[in-house]
């Protein structure tokens, strides 16, 4: 099958079809034996920014990035273009870390939005970055509130960037009446994520990186150098980072129950400018409400809106599922989504669907760590859905875990490997499956103002860490 048969998720067949228009990809396989000071496994956004912020304290490392497919086609490049950070995890933060080490990753999360920004506009990186904050929203009574008692700590520590909303304020922030309440933050926005994945890799090649697309990697030999066997090449590291994220759970068996692999689904509708106009929404917040699986929005820069919900199909046993790499079977409950938010749009067409795996940890967070004590091969994943600019400070502690630095990112409490496993295999599936459909039954209660059933609300409980913010 040529690439132009396959299936490309909306944000990315974009992409490529710009770089079609202002250049051919020069990107060839891996074909010889090759040596490197830093071998990077996986060309998302986590394996660029640790090149990027490599070659940046070291111009002349020698960095090769190995791709499976193409740089992107990932989770970098099919997620919904949400920028947002890991102050509302603080509460979880603080528990498994101390107060610290909480403050100092939620302050690290908010300065990878406003560094990616610099970086962008320092190498005229145009992937429609637009900081204009993040709205978290209530959207039946259940919601309301569930934000107090992670903001009420983050005030104690003197690190809150949320404010509540007035209801004309959350009007013109949302574009929707859906919403009773919202807390707002300026440090977030929305991307165009396929346009920032496939400039970062362009960017990353100019200072010296070499990129081998269509080249998995085969096997990783632990020795000193590492060697990195492809389908018809061979890579000598001496430092490897494995930056596969979603593809780590079957390429090593360890990490076989650190992760859940689950789908988010996407739409986007036609240009409709003026009917979004007419909404308010003429920015490029991103919206999200407090339920566990939640919808989260934005509109793009040429007028079309997009809407996702996450926690929809479970992959048994960590496996990638073809349905990943699909248009989504869910677009009926995604046009619902859309009616519900917005009535006014019911009639605008959707012009594309698709859906991506999301890496889910037990704690909702990322974690990094050295692949089975080798101090020379690191790894970094599990960004539970919030990775766009979370992956920027993933490549901070990655290169600094590389640098061996005593001090800085290397030191964090991220630097942990799993803080948990998911139970073996059928139970994680069957209780995903259960815990799902719980949450469902559960959240369509709160939102006809019944109260859900006690075995529902016990079961959704299991799920808790994969909502956007600590409740």
């Amino acid at each position: 099958m040529s690439l132009r048969d396959e299936f490309q998720p909306y944000w990315m067949a974009q992409a490529l079809a710009q770089e079609r228009y202002q250049a051919p990809s020069h990107r060839t396989p891996l074909a010889e034996t090759i040596n490197a000071d830093v071998c990077i496994v996986g060309g998302g956004y986590t394996g660029l920014w640790t090149a990027i912020q490599l070659k940046q304290a070291q111009p002349e490392l020698n960095i090769v990035i190995l791709e499976k497919n193409l740089c992107g086609s990932g989770a970098s490049g099919r997620n919904g273009g949400c920028v947002l950070t890991l102050a509302p995890k603080y509460l979880t933060l603080r528990r498994l870390f101390g107060e610290d080490e909480a403050v100092r990753i939620v302050k690290g999360s908010e300065a990878a939005v406003l560094a990616m920004a610099d970086f962008c506009r320092a190498h005229q990186l145009d992937a429609e970055l637009e900081l204009d904050g993040a709205v978290y929203t209530a959207t039946n009574q259940a919601q309301l509130g569930a934000m107090d008692a992670v903001l009420a700590e983050l005030d104690a520590q003197g690190i809150n960037s949320w404010r509540s909303l007035s209801a004309a304020e959350l009007k013109a922030k949302t574009g929707s009446d859906a919403h009773l309440t919202g807390e707002f933050s300026p440090i977030a926005g929305s991307v165009q994520p396929a346009l920032l994945v496939r400039g970062l890799a362009r960017i990353a090649e100019q200072m010296g990186v070499r990129i081998y697309e269509h080249t998995p990697m085969l096997s990783l030999n632990y020795g000193q150098p590492a060697q990195l066997r492809t389908p018809a090449g061979l890579v000598r590291a001496t430092k490897v980072v494995l930056a596969l994220n979603a593809w780590m759970a079957s390429q090593f068996r360890q990490f076989a129950r650190s992760i859940a692999l689950v789908s988010s689904d996407m739409v986007i509708t036609k240009p409709c400018p003026d009917q979004l106009a007419q909404q308010g929404l003429n920015h490029g917040a991103a919206v999200c409400d407090s339920r566990i699986f939640v919808h989260y929005y934005r509109r793009t820069r040429d007028g079309r809106l997009m809407l996702g919900k996450g926690g929809n199909t479970f992959a048994f046993g960590g496996r990638m599922l073809a349905s990943f790499d699909q248009a989504s079977q869910y677009v009926p409950m995604l046009q619902q989504a859309i009616r519900r938010f917005f009535p006014k749009l019911a009639d605008v067409p959707i012009a594309a669907s698709w859906t991506g795996a999301s890496d889910r940890s037990v704690t909702g967070l990322p974690f990094f760590g050295y692949l089975v004590d080798q101090p020379h091969i690191v790894y970094g994943f599990g960004y539970s859905g919030n990775g766009v600019s979370t992956c920027y400070l993933g490549g901070q502690i990655l290169a600094s875990m590389v640098r061996e630095e005593q001090e800085g990112w290397r030191t964090c409490a991220l630097v942990s490997g799993p803080l948990g496993h998911f139970p073996p295999e059928p139970i994680r599936w069957l209780g995903s499956i259960m815990v799902r459909n719980a949450i469902r039954r559960k959240e369509a209660a709160e939102d006809a103002g019944l109260a859900p059933r006690w075995l529902d609300q016990w079961l959704a409980r299991f799920a808790a860490a994969a909502g956007k913010a600590d409740h």
